[in-house]
This record gives C-alpha cells, structure tokens and sequence, in this order.
C-alpha cells in the first residue's frame, strides 16, 4: 500500500473519530452522520485503491476535496482551529500524498 493511500486511511479514521467526538461533545447529529459517511467512503476508497481499482483512489479524491472545502469554509466561519484546521490540513496532506507520482 503507498503511503498516500495510507495518509488516506489515516484521514478517513479521523473523519470517523472527528463525528463521533461531535456527536458526544454537542450531541450533533450532522457531525456523527457526515463524519461516519465521509470517513468510511475514504477507507472504502483507500482499500479499493490499494486492490488497483480506479474508482476507489477517484472516490479518495473526490471525498476529500468536498471535505476540504467544507471545512475551509467551516475554519472562516468559526476562526478556531479545532477541528477544521486540522482536517483541511490532513485533507490537503491526502490530496499530496495521493497525487505524488509513485
């Protein structure tokens, strides 16, 4: 497995943690839903891709741009750091490390 699909898995996993701790801290449900949905689409898309199958590294990118956005505009709107600085920071991390060659 290259180590953009690993930095993949690692972003997913956090996106999985980061709503369930929004779900436990404000009891949000769009935190627990969207982090559940968008984590496990980048683990499903990371593992596809490990197995050669081009949709999967296609899912990896296209999930991980609309988190990117989503939390960029999240980080304007709010000016804290937590969480969505974080999560643009592994977003941007994954996009690199699935675009390098190799």
């Amino acid at each position: 497995m290259s180590l953009g699909l690993i930095i993949a898995l690692i972003y997913g996993i956090l996106a999985v943690a980061g709503g369930l701790v929004g779900y436990l801290k404000a009891r949000s449900k769009p935190s627990l839903i969207s982090g559940l949905i968008s984590g496990l689409l980048l683990i499903i898309g990371a593992l596809r891709a490990a197995q050669n199958i081009a949709s999967g590294l296609w899912l990896v990118k296209i999930v991980t741009l609309v988190l990117i956005l989503v939390f960029i505009i999240r980080l304007v709107k709010t000016k804290k750091f937590m969480p969505a600085g974080l999560m643009v920071i592994g977003g941007v991390a994954t996009l690199i490390g699935v675009f390098a060659p190799g």
